[in-house]
């Protein structure tokens, strides 16, 4: 008698060849990149480190020094200045983040992914290593960790265009802000591993906190060279649907009928433009044409600010819950974590909304509003009872880090796969670097304004940081307005689009076509076999036909 299949092997075999590959492909781009984060967030735990509150501290036997107040800090961070020098340290990251983010774009979508997130990866983990090896040296020189943090900031570069370009490649548009909410909780999880691992040592040997976690994103690189698969065609996959042809949301469509950049696929000639089918391989997207994609320059704006708030508090807030709170080093950096435990939960919820209702940039506006005054109560009241702390801090990662996880995953896939690119998936990388480069600025202003504004009161960072939300919102105002319009039965008045179907034999259903499959040009300009043309309406119904001679160029 023949046995069935057991439950196990049946769940396996019930999955496609093509859905474990990307569930694969998504699994190691999870762990990828949140061995990048967890090599970042060290710094912000070993600050409260590096200069303490010596008066608190019991001294050693045997131990003598003419200065009670620092004389268990690190030199130089034991100087009145040492506010200014973490600036300094945080900065020399960020900073060359933000300018090899859009350089790093550029190459990946020239170079293989699998040897640049690699090299990247490795060389991650010898710059956050090399931090920490400066405690066993002895090492006292403030250049020396602005060096290594410098370095690694640079390198740091290479992850995100990369694994959002290989996650892009694998997943189309739909469930996309589901998909990638759930995938870009990496961030969180990052740093909450990264301030539980360096939380571990901080007290005892602070240099382990870096040393740590660069071996593990060092190892992590190691996994990338054998593993990565970055194209469903390179294993025989079939390809992903990047977008809808018949509908689009209202924030995705094309401001004009013109092309990015040209396509082998779409052609115009003589102002008509004729459909053919291309074999040639695309061509990389320019900075510039990148720029011209609907939406990624107020993106990019608004990820400035809300990046901005995110890295504040990613570089500063366990210093602020040991000032304000008075937790040691160990306590603060763990209840820091409950900030990005926020963030999954925020990152998600952005996502499924965002799929739901088709608007990505009114999901983002109305998580900013409502994060502005939540951050005034949290500075006001957070610190009113361990319960309210862990509850402000969740809420507040939530609404803080939901927009900058949906502008930073699902929105840039969505923009490197815009409907204006006919098709050429090599854009992924220039957008995510522009995006997530502009943001990067923000992320690097950040802890440096908050470094020049804490000293003169905690109260007016967190004012910083509202204004910086408000005027994210701002930046998106634009989108916020065409989205409500679209989902309202409006829609923006656009240049005709003309199509060539005299050489057609079956003229009539690619004129019914044409109508159908451009819904959001509320009239087309259909050239029939005969010479005659008609217009289409927004809901893609031939309104007339004319014998009237064509005008090429003509506006409808």
């Amino acid at each position: 008698m023949r046995t069935s299949l057991a439950p196990g092997i049946r769940l396996i075999t019930s999955f496609s060849r093509d859905s474990w590959y990307r569930g694969f492909t998504l699994f190691l781009t999870f762990l990828f990149y949140t061995s990048y984060h967890l090599s970042r967030k060290p710094i912000s735990i070993v600050k409260s480190e590096l200069h303490r509150n010596c008066s608190e501290v019991i001294r050693p036997p045997n131990f003598s020094s003419p200065n009670n107040e620092t004389w268990c800090d690190w030199p130089p961070f034991d100087q009145t200045n040492y506010q200014t020098l973490f600036g300094a340290l945080d900065n020399s990251f960020l900073v060359t983040y933000a300018i090899g983010m859009f350089i790093s774009g550029i190459f990946g979508e020239r170079l293989p992914l699998r040897y640049y997130l690699s090299t990247g990866m490795l060389l991650s983990g010898f710059f956050t290593a090399l931090f920490g090896f400066g405690f066993y040296w002895k090492i006292h020189s403030i250049w020396f960790y602005v060096f290594a943090q410098a370095m690694n900031g640079l390198v740091q570069t290479t992850g995100w265009p990369a694994v959002v370009a290989c996650v892009g490649n694998w997943f189309g548009k739909g469930k996309r802000g589901l998909i990638m909410g759930i995938w870009n909780s990496h961030t969180s999880v990052g740093n909450i591993l990264g301030s539980l691992i360096a939380g571990v040592f901080v007290s005892t040997a602070w240099g382990l906190s870096f040393i740590v976690p660069g071996i593990i994103i060092a190892i992590m690189g190691v996994v990338c060279f054998f593993f990565l698969v970055e194209k469903p065609e390179d294993v025989n996959c079939s390809l992903p649907q990047h977008h809808d042809l018949p509908e689009q949301e209202p924030l995705l469509r094309s401001s004009s009928n013109e092309e990015i950049f040209g396509s082998p696929a779409h052609n115009q000639v003589n102002g008509v433009r004729s459909v053919q089918v291309a074999n040639e391989e695309p061509e990389a997207i320019s900075f510039l044409a990148a720029l011209r994609i609907p939406g990624v320059v107020e993106f990019s704006l608004c990820l400035l600010f809300a990046k901005l708030v995110s890295y504040t508090f990613l570089y500063w807030l366990p210093l602020y819950i040991a000032n304000v709170a008075h937790f040691d080093a160990k306590g603060a950096g763990d209840m820091s974590t409950l900030f990005d435990v926020g963030g999954i939960l925020g990152g998600i919820l952005a996502g499924v909304i965002s799929d739901y209702t088709g608007g990505r940039a009114t999901t983002c506006c109305v998580m900013l509003v409502v994060a502005a005054p939540m951050l005034f109560l949290y500075n006001h009241i957070g610190q009113n009872g361990l319960g309210t702390t862990i509850g402000m801090l969740m809420f507040c990662g939530s609404l803080v880090n939901g927009p900058y996880a949906l502008i930073t995953t699902a929105v840039s896939a969505d923009l490197g796969t815009h409907e204006c690119l006919r098709g050429n998936a090599k854009a992924l990388s220039t957008v995510t670097a522009i995006i997530d480069g502009t943001g990067s600025i923000g992320a690097a202003l950040g802890p440096l304004l908050a470094g020049l504004i804490s000293p003169t009161g905690w109260n007016n960072v967190f004012y910083m940081l509202i204004t910086a939300d408000i005027l994210a919102c701002l930046f998106l105002s634009r989108l916020v307005y065409k989205e409500v319009r679209g989902w309202c039965g409006y829609y923006t008045r656009q240049r005709g689009t003309d199509v060539d179907v005299r050489d057609s034999k079956k003229s009539d259903r690619w004129t019914k076509w044409m109508c159908l499959t451009n819904p959001s040009r509320p009239r087309v300009r259909v050239i029939h076999r005969n010479g005659a043309n008609g217009d289409c309406d927004s809901a893609g119904v031939l309104l007339k036909r004319s014998t009237t001679p064509f005008k090429k160029n003509k506006c409808t």
